[in-house]
């Protein structure tokens, strides 16, 4: 009864307030970016494998939202292998934002899920350097536990980066969403699509408020 009283009392203030606190936004390193591009980096599901062409989530995305999506995915990638190709396919290209799918090829291949943090944290750490933002696309990985899923939410909170959680979620055990036991097709990689633009659209806008509001300052 109090607290009905209350949220009818602040009103709109109230909602304003429990929405900014939710969206995760306010924690996000490098809202005031300089970069101009925004880039998808990851391994197959990144690249678009089992899709046809303008079907891979980045390109979906880039309708969306509405803006120019580069895609910087490479078939087969580890963590590590991403980390090598970092500079050159990323780091170079000004990047003001930069979605990173990675993990999947790791926990395949059986890798230290310790090697697998020490280089999503380097790869975390040289993009905020750079002065972009970060977004972590999580997956769930394996039927019974979810160290890496809860390893990408531990890198968001860590790093200031914004968490879009199980991307992949629903997707490959349903045989009208995918193209081959770990790769979506069209309609999967939309969906994927449509649940990272649902994040990274709203933080744009936000970002481009603040630096709108700086420079008119």
């Amino acid at each position: 009864m109090i607290r009905s009283l209350l949220a009818c009392a602040l009103g709109p203030a109230l909602l304003l307030l429990v929405a900014c606190g939710r969206d995760g936004f306010d924690s996000v390193r490098n809202r005031n970016s300089s970069g101009q591009t925004i880039v998808c980096f990851g391994d197959s599901l990144t690249e678009g494998v089992g899709a046809g062409p303008g079907e891979d989530y980045p390109s979906v995305l880039a309708r969306l939202i509405g803006a120019p999506v580069v895609n910087a995915g490479r078939s087969g990638d580890t963590t590590a292998a991403a980390l090598g190709r970092l500079s050159g396919e990323v780091l170079e290209r000004s990047p003001r934002l930069v979605i990173v799918l990675l993990g999947g090829n790791d926990f395949l291949r059986q890798f230290p899920i310790g090697e697998t943090k020490k280089n999503m944290e380097e790869i975390i750490r040289r993009i905020q350097e750079r002065g972009a933002m970060v977004v972590i696309a999580g997956m769930k990985l394996g039927l019974f536990t979810d160290e890496y899923g809860s390893l990408m939410e531990e890198l968001a909170e860590k790093f200031g980066a914004l968490m879009v959680p199980q991307v992949t979620k629903g997707i490959l055990t349903d045989a009208k969403l995918r193209s081959d036991p770990i790769h979506p097709n069209g309609a999967g990689y939309k969906l994927i699509a449509e649940r990272v633009a649902v994040k990274v659209k709203p933080l744009l806008e936000r970002a481009d408020r603040e630096i709108a509001a700086r420079a008119g300052a």
